[in-house]
């Protein structure tokens, strides 16, 4: 029985993988310092499963306490999901996102090493394919600039993981560029979870809908798509924590490093969005329009063949699914994982 440690696992992302490596018969360890998450996401991923989860509340930056847990348990990977996410707060902040995000990925290669652990899968993002290339992105296109520090540590973290496979034969690493994953578990016991205003537009739309917002401003309605408004390949979040699981059972036969696509193919609108949730929830959201943002690409969406003929793995759930299944989560739990 191999043992996984999700660093950063308590997470909207972490948390869904958590549930999908333990239905697969994976063992899970979660490190998370609980800095964009809640402890009560344990509790339902033990709840879902019936299975138990050991989790640290440990920040991953913090290398002694990192090594400690290394020490405690035989690790046989590492997914890192370990960092600050928000695109706009980057810019305000972008030492604390290079300080958080780097350290994050240092001290883990650096007790990887120490115990010998050869196997780690990270969670990138297509925001490293930056403003260059053409869609829909496919993984031996060259990083691109990115347009904020957020992304940017994408591309640093990549590099510096391809930089110790090259240095350590035996190191086996696996990225994964996820494209917009929305959607929640479909037993609406975890879901997304932001702290404070939401940066993405799912969780937006949610909080509208159950009145905590009131209402949703769609940024730009003149870029060159069908509807004029930015198309994002959306992922339903189980989709994308399968995809690891696949890219766990890839990385302990594989040497080297590994760039996989986890998206669907298919391009949405804000506008789509907005209107399938309406639709398949049958409920109103109201929204406004308002100036485009600075930096947003008009579209971004992932060729992902690649994850289909290597790993196995491809989409199965719909839009209406991805809909239906955060006004699942957000209608029973209307303030997230706080009561």
């Amino acid at each position: 029985m191999s043992t996984i440690l999700l660093a950063g696992g308590a997470g909207y992302i972490g948390s869904h993988t958590a549930v999908e490596l333990l239905e697969s018969g994976y063992d899970v360890i979660i490190a998370d310092n609980y800095s964009n998450s809640c402890p009560e996401v344990i509790n339902r991923v033990e709840e879902i499963t019936g299975k138990s989860v050991k989790a640290y509340e440990v920040d991953i930056k913090d290398k002694e306490k990192v090594d400690a847990l290394f020490s405690e348990n035989k690790i046989d990977a590492v997914i890192h999901f370990a960092g600050l996410k928000a695109v706009g707060e980057s810019v305000a902040m972008p030492v604390a996102y290079y300080r958080n995000n780097i350290d994050t990925t240092l001290t883990l290669l650096e007790c990887m090493e120490k115990h010998g652990v050869k196997n780690i899968i990270f969670s990138s993002s297509a925001t490293v394919y930056g403003e260059e290339n053409p869609v829909p992105y496919t993984e031996e296109m060259k990083r691109g600039t990115c347009t904020n520090p957020y992304g940017w540590t994408k591309v640093m973290m990549e590099q510096i993981l391809e930089d110790a496979a090259k240095a350590d034969k035996d190191l086996s690493v696996v990225l994964l560029r996820y494209f917009n994953p929305i959607g929640a578990h479909v037993s609406g016991k975890i879901g997304e979870d932001p702290q404070g205003i939401p940066n993405n537009l799912m969780p937006y739309v949610a909080q509208v809908a159950v009145g905590r917002r009131e209402k949703l401003t769609i940024f730009g309605r003149d870029y060159d798509t069908p509807d004029g408004t930015c198309r994002r390949d959306y992922i339903h979040v189980t989709d994308l924590a399968k995809g690891h699981v696949k890219a766990i059972d890839y990385v302990f036969g594989a040497k080297g490093v590994e760039i996989f696509n986890l998206g669907t193919g298919t391009p949405y609108s804000v506008t789509e969005i907005v209107e399938t949730f309406e639709n398949v929830n049958n409920i109103k959201i109201n929204h406004v329009y308002g100036e485009r943002r600075p930096g947003d690409l008009a579209e971004s969406y992932a060729n992902a063949d690649k994850a289909l003929k290597v790993l196995g793995w491809k989409t199965e759930k719909t839009l209406a699914d991805m809909c239906r299944d955060t006004w699942n989560w957000q209608k029973n739990n209307p303030n997230g994982y706080r009561k």
